[in-house]
């Protein structure tokens, strides 16, 4: 396959990863879907963050891997073969243990796979291990008293133990440190998405921008001065590593690349519906480790395009008086925002002074797209603490709700403004 490729070609690193996998054989059945093919679970939580590490290996990052690299990346899938096949067999053994001990919530993959690979690089494969069933339902039982216990309190136990801070200091200095540098120029595609979303979602298109890590080029900017901040993303002149935070409040929220860790986690902590479709604390916590130091500061590439469609959906609304139109989707939320009254009225009070209206509900009205990107963030934030995936089909509901929640909350914050002070509401 890779032979007949041109020098200086780049291979789609899904073909790749499927190839190499399916070299692996019988052993890594329990991790692979009907196709033989690696569950896209196994490639979320095992090979991308425990064997491949894009972070640290950024030639494996992104949709298309460079065709010199395609040896080095097939050599590392199969090296880590013996440890996926002895992870496949814990994990067999791991949902025997849950059925007996009568588990029904949580999803086996999300609570096991990272379990399962810790066990077979500590005992090997379970078929070689005396007390093998026992381990199965010690961990199972471990892992149901972790979830039985997801709420802040325990999340900041966790985060303010001694021990814990400094291991966790060491992977956010690391995580951040082994950021890959800003890959090629981002790639067309985007304008064309949006100009359907909204009347003919196209899924071919939207995988192919995820695939081509549309949304990671796109990130790129927010390294440069101001970038990130004038798009409400940080208060700062640039992003820069989060402290792991020991308290949080949703009155005070920051930025969101502002948030610490302990804040980013916590929003996910309101509802029990919530709680029961995540991972673990420790799980959750190392991960958000490493999701503040991806692209957009998310770990899903689907994410990160969506923010990158959510920024040129929204650019150019602030301006106002005859905005240009950039796409289908932009034409629809500058209607949309044209539409609201309080918005006008917002837009003539050219004195400050004569204004009841705080500068900053002001801001927000005035230039949009920093409250529009903020909340996006936000959601599509907690959609991936969910495990929630996105398709073509959900983008434009999720860009059109966002831009109108955020109209609601700003008129919803001037009505009480207004009534406050005995102003016409």
């Amino acid at each position: 396959m890779v032979q007949s490729i041109a020098a200086g070609a780049a291979v789609p690193r899904g073909m790749l990863i499927a190839d190499a996998w399916a070299q692996l054989g019988d052993g890594v059945a329990p991790l692979s879907n009907p196709s033989g093919r690696p569950l896209a679970r196994t490639v979320k939580l095992l090979l991308d963050p425990l064997v491949l590490r894009p972070t640290m290996n950024p030639r494996f990052a992104g949709g298309m891997v460079g065709v010199e690299h395609v040896d080095e990346l097939r050599r590392v899938l199969l090296e880590a073969g013996p440890a996926l096949a002895a992870t496949a067999a814990w994990f067999q053994l791991l949902k025997q243990a849950r059925r007996r001990a009568g588990v029904t919530e949580g999803n086996p993959q999300d609570l096991y796979f990272q379990r399962c690979f810790e066990l077979a690089h500590e005992h090997g494969d379970p078929r070689a291990v005396p007390d093998a069933e026992a381990i199965a339902a010690e961990t199972v039982a471990e892992v149901r008293a972790e979830r039985g216990e997801v709420t802040v309190d325990r999340l900041r136990r966790f985060m303010t133990d001694p021990d814990q801070v400094v291991r966790l200091a060491g992977l956010l200095q690391h995580a951040w440190a082994d950021r890959p540098a800003p890959g090629p120029a981002p790639r067309d595609g985007l304008t064309a998405f949006l100009d359907t979303c909204a009347t003919e979602p196209d899924e071919r298109a939207w995988k192919a921008l995820a695939a081509n890590g549309t949304g990671t080029a796109e990130a790129a900017e927010l390294d440069r001065p101001r970038v990130a901040r004038d798009y409400g993303l940080t208060e700062k002149d640039r992003p820069a590593p989060p402290a792991l935070g020991d308290r949080a409040s949703k009155r005070r929220l920051p930025p969101p690349f502002d948030r610490s860790i302990m804040e980013r986690l916590f929003a996910a902590f309101t509802a029990v519906f919530q709680r029961a479709s995540m991972a673990d604390i420790p799980t959750m916590v190392v991960g958000e480790i490493h999701r503040s130091a991806s692209a957009w500061q998310l770990a899903e590439e689907p994410s990160r395009v969506a923010m990158a469609l959510g920024r040129d959906a929204s650019n150019g609304i602030d301006y106002w008086v005859d905005p240009p139109l950039t796409s289908d989707a932009n034409g629809r939320l500058q209607a949309r925002y044209a539409r609201e009254a309080y918005v006008h009225a917002v837009h003539r009070l050219a004195d400050p002074e004569s204004a009841n209206v705080p500068d900053d509900l002001k801001h927000e009205i005035v230039y949009v797209q920093g409250p529009y990107l903020r909340r996006l963030w936000a959601r599509l934030h907690g959609r991936e603490l969910r495990g929630e995936t996105t398709a073509a089909a959900d983008v434009w509901d999720l860009l059109d709700g966002v831009f109108r929640s955020v109209l609601l909350d700003q008129r919803d914050r001037l009505r009480r403004l207004l009534e406050r002070d005995g102003g016409p509401a």
